[in-house]
């Protein structure tokens, strides 16, 4: 790994974000469409928190008793809100920080991604996924 590389040479700018007053249902539906784990919440372009599909899993049991999607999603935005399931302080990097850095907070296995930040504002994502393939890239 090169020792200076700069974090965005690996994180994800094109981000699937959900306001902080969206139902629960919508991180649901977009990580299932998009195929993501991890679900920055936003207040306008400020980074508030952020949720991940195991959020949605720890109080999801749909699919354990064979219940639709649309009786699930009922569930979960009639007894949940995203606030009320979201990290309120996500680990952050600033823009300028190294894919070193990035890998240092990942290797503590607490979580699985890192959010990006210019301030307060929200500019990318890295997620242990994005590290491995990067290290892929090495050999």
């Amino acid at each position: 790994m090169k020792r200076h590389e700069p974090i965005s040479k690996i994180m994800s700018t094109h981000l699937v974000t959900v306001h902080h007053g969206d139902p629960v249902s919508k991180v649901r539906q977009l990580a299932a469409e998009h195929g993501v784990h991890h679900i920055p919440v936003v207040n306008g372009d400020q980074l508030v928190g952020i949720i991940s599909w195991s959020d949605i899993l720890r109080v999801s049991f749909g699919d354990t008793f064979g219940t639709d999607q649309r009786t699930v999603d009922a569930t979960l935005d009639h007894t949940f809100t995203i606030e009320g399931l979201m990290q309120k302080n996500p680990v952050t990097l600033p823009e300028t920080a190294t894919v070193r850095e990035a890998a240092e907070i990942l290797a503590r296995g607490a979580f699985h991604s890192v959010l990006v930040v210019h301030g307060t504002k929200l500019v990318g994502v890295v997620t242990s996924t994005d590290l491995i393939k990067y290290l892929l890239e090495q050999m």
